[in-house]
């Protein structure tokens, strides 16, 4: 039985006909979108490679079944730039060499674009550590990461505060 769903997937509304009610949402971006940034990595909700946004939430796609999200606002790593511009994290990642082998980056900037709109980290290095904790890498980029974080906050923090005023 085919079922029916509705999502914008970085802006753009995608209808998709699922075959397998079962179709995981990182299954449904790579192999029926061809959105291949997330990535696939231990498929078990435990490294975190795979987290995107869900109306305005990180979650492991690989644990997220897709037809549960119906009508679901999803942000991946392919919609943060904006053109040629970097997202303040994207940029600060590189600033602070915050990459780490290339499969996890893309989570990891995820999670930390949904850490900062979902404002629990601030400015504290050990907070930023513990909400980050969800991904995982064995490539050390660690403190790069952290401080890729803290400079994409102010950034945002300022650009904030020049539209309010």
């Amino acid at each position: 039985m085919n079922h029916s769903i509705s999502l914008t997937v970085n802006g753009a509304r995608r209808d998709v006909v699922l075959d397998d009610p079962r179709v995981t949402l990182l299954d449904l971006l790579r192999e029926r979108l061809h959105l291949t940034g997330t990535k696939k990595g231990c498929d078990r909700g435990q490294c975190g490679a795979c987290t995107i946004l869900v109306d305005g939430k990180r979650i492991n796609s690989c644990l997220a079944l897709a037809i549960s999200h119906d009508g679901a606002d999803i942000l991946t790593i392919e919609g943060l730039a904006r053109g040629d511009q970097l997202h303040p994290v994207q940029a600060a990642f590189i600033a602070h060499d915050g990459f780490q082998c290339g499969f996890c980056t893309p989570g990891q900037i995820m999670s930390a674009v949904g850490m900062m709109r979902e404002a629990q980290a601030g400015n504290d290095p050990e907070r930023i550590r513990e909400c980050m904790s969800g991904n995982l890498c064995r490539c050390g980029a660690y403190a790069g990461i952290v401080g890729a974080v803290l400079d994409a906050q102010g950034q945002m923090d300022e650009s904030n505060q020049r539209r309010s005023a």
